[in-house]
């Protein structure tokens, strides 16, 4: 994985209701989350996403587009500035950059089922995963501040903006302290997904990495 990073594919893999007392500013993020969720059994949208490292310098700019299907489906696809597809299907992850003609899997495990995109869509267990607290309001968003309870979520804290019922922006910090930021539109709910969106069949010539 040359092309992206590989925490950028982490994000991709990662690459998501509270039970706690709220403010009013908390209360708002709580409703646009509550109707966000409710009756949610599959998503998908497009994104822009901008890395930054520690010192907070922009490293790298990418868009494209994601789907995700109950708690442990995703398809996360990179279209610019270099393709990259990421599939979860349940059992397996598969990360296949088309340029390299390369394709690298392992089990699906912590990393991705932790997720905050996951957790949007089995919202019952947003609260057993993460530490949650109101962070305000910013950039016409209401802020809600996550911090994973176990150390196999790949990320220290994620924030996730929500606005008018919808999640806008979400933005994860790493152990070293590199940022990713990742703003959403165009959220589809409840979509008739194409068959094959969480499933990867590596074609004729390409190089796999890992067990299948």
């Amino acid at each position: 994985m040359t092309r992206i990073s590989r925490w950028t594919a982490r994000v991709g893999a990662g690459l998501f209701a509270f039970a706690l007392s709220a403010s009013p500013a908390f209360a708002a993020a709580r409703d646009d989350l509550n109707a966000f969720t409710k009756g949610l059994k599959g998503l998908n949208a497009t994104f822009t996403q901008q890395v930054f490292n520690e010192q907070g310098r922009l490293k790298e700019s990418s868009s494209g587009r994601l789907a995700l299907s109950a708690a442990r489906l995703f398809r996360w696809e990179y279209i610019k500035p270099y393709p990259q597809l990421i599939v979860a299907d349940g059992r397996k992850v598969w990360v296949y950059d088309p340029d390299l003609q390369q394709a690298t899997v392992k089990p699906q495990g912590p990393e991705e089922q932790n997720s905050p995109l996951a957790a949007l869509i089995d919202p019952t267990k947003l609260d057993a995963q993460f530490v949650v607290k109101e962070a305000g309001t910013s950039e016409g968003m209401s802020w809600l501040t996550l911090a994973p309870r176990t150390d196999e979520a790949g990320f220290r804290t994620a924030r996730l903006g929500l606005a008018k019922g919808e999640l806008v922006k979400m933005v994860i910090v790493d152990s070293l302290g590199q940022r990713t930021e990742i703003r959403f539109s165009g959220w589809k709910r409840n979509p008739a997904f194409a068959r094959g969106t969480f499933t990867y069949t590596p074609g004729k010539g390409v190089d796999v990495i890992g067990e299948r």
